[in-house]
């Protein structure tokens, strides 16, 4: 199984360690796009108009000086990263020891500067969203679009795909159509803030459950053991099942 997850606009950093060594990290294949991709964030990130390039306000001026640290910062595990309000739902720190096994295995980030990454890879905070054309790589999701279609296939193995992403993440990786056949995407009625923490929700209970389904239905089916769910079959060739789910 394989379940993606939209990074959190918020992060933060352990105030000692050693700095990240993206050697260590998974999916060693995107080390090239990531190296591209730091390069260029690195540069805009020192402009005059680097908020502008970011797409962020005044206020998160100190938030993209980070980005000028990104070798030097101590690194920390992203699941300790990523914070808010989907990954305090998912709250892996409290998770068994077999939850948390699975979760290591199953749960992918999908990130603007690190195109993917598990939560045991060490990393620094970072601002950067999927939605900015970065001066020299370009549109991010186009750029890291044929990247992660290297290595996130194999990722999913036999097993279903668990899209909890949001769209600007979504766009940077779909799978193709023999694989999305085993691709879902779950979509929960309501408020972004209800979403997100329902989806955090989902993404513990498979974890927790430890169920490999190796079809839709039967993914469905596990979910259903925590939540109220509707799924929709895909409209055509290539396109997603969609879940809704309803935490009760």
């Amino acid at each position: 199984m394989l379940i993606l997850l939209p990074p959190s606009e918020s992060k933060s950093n352990r105030r000692r360690g050693r700095p990240a060594d993206q050697a260590t990290w998974s999916f060693p294949a995107l080390a090239p796009t990531r190296e591209r991709v730091a390069a260029a964030l690195v540069e805009a990130s020192r402009g005059p108009d680097a908020l502008d390039v970011l797409g962020v306000t005044e206020g998160l001026r100190e938030e993209v000086a980070r980005n000028l640290a990104l070798d030097a910062a101590p690194s920390t595990p992203a699941a300790e990263v990523y914070t808010g309000v989907l990954y305090d739902a998912l709250d892996l720190a409290s998770l068994d020891t077999a939850a948390r096994r699975r979760a290591n295995r199953w749960l992918v980030v999908v990130s603007a500067l690190h195109g993917a990454v598990r939560p045991t890879d060490r990393i620094t905070a970072y601002r950067l969203s999927m939605g900015v054309t970065l001066p020299g790589v370009g549109p991010l999701a186009s750029a890291w679009r044929p990247a992660l279609d290297t290595v996130l296939p194999e990722a999913v193995g036999r097993g279903v795909v668990v899209d909890c992403r949001s769209a600007a993440y979504a766009a940077a990786w779909r799978p193709d159509r023999e694989l999305a056949t085993r691709w879902v995407q779950v979509r929960v009625p309501g408020a972004s803030h209800m979403a997100k923490h329902t989806r955090g929700l989902v993404a513990r209970h498979l974890c927790v459950a430890g169920a490999t389904p190796r079809s839709v239905p039967a993914l469905a089916d596990v979910v259903a053991g925590a939540f109220e769910v509707e799924l929709h079959a895909p409209p055509r060739p290539g396109a997603p099942w969609v879940l809704d789910v309803t935490a009760p």
